[in-house]
């Protein structure tokens, strides 16, 4: 059974989609359940959440890497899906996952497409078929067994940013890993408030930094000064 962890902050608009379009997929009957982590939301996240029947648990920090590692300590399927509340899975993606960990996969995620028909963002999203770990971003959603995700730890909590990419390549040594023949559609929010040309490029160069070992509070300070952020 599927436990799925969801972070929010202010995400009343996509939850109250979000929780409904889970629970109508074809394999809904293997989902345990919705877990969402609320970093004090100033608007109805949690009461929307709970209203459509998930389990919700408060976060007292912001932090995507902290609140996920909460809801999986809350979690009781043998399986942790964790998603952003502005993502949708395929039809049938509870299968999919269920199907992948009884072949024998740890972890994995499935590929990646934007609600934005932009030809930019339609040829980057053409390289998350490959298996590279370069090509591996946190909207694309993540699946992982429990066991496993305990045996590393979950993610690390020192990283405001790409703790998604950074958890992939500990779990690398923890099993083998399933891309996933559907597409995850994720909002393309901030791309359209920013930009799709230079946000990408503001993302490339954070990675850069990242990757260069600069600290995650230049890096969050960075980021905030570069990117606004759509209201809802």
């Amino acid at each position: 059974m599927i436990s799925i962890i969801i972070p929010t902050l202010n995400e009343e608009q996509q939850i109250k989609k979000l929780i409904p379009y889970l629970r109508s997929d074809s394999s809904c009957h293997l989902i345990q359940e919705i877990i969402v982590v609320d970093a004090h939301s100033s608007d109805r996240t949690t009461q929307v959440a709970a209203d459509l029947g998930a389990n919700v648990v408060k976060s007292s920090q912001k932090s995507r890497s902290i609140q996920m590692n909460k809801g999986a300590g809350f979690a009781r399927g043998s399986v942790l899906y964790f998603l952003h509340a502005d993502t949708y899975p395929p039809n049938g993606f509870g299968k999919m996952i269920v199907d992948a960990v009884q072949d024998g996969n740890t972890f994995g995620c499935f590929r990646l497409r934007f609600d934005w028909k932009h030809w930019f963002l339609e040829a980057n999203c053409w390289f998350t078929r490959f298996r590279t770990r370069f090509f591996r971003f946190g909207d694309q959603s993540l699946f992982v067994t429990k066991t496993a995700f305990q045996r590393i730890s979950g993610f690390n909590e020192c990283l405001r940013m790409f703790e998604d990419q950074e958890i992939i390549s500990r779990l690398h040594h923890e099993g083998s890993f399933k891309l996933l023949p559907g597409t995850v559609v994720t909002s393309a929010r901030k791309y359209r408030q920013n930009g799709p040309y230079r946000l990408q490029l503001v993302y490339f160069t954070l990675y850069l930094l990242y990757a260069l070992g600069f600290k995650q509070e230049f890096l969050m300070r960075t980021y905030r000064e570069l990117v606004s952020f759509p209201r809802v």
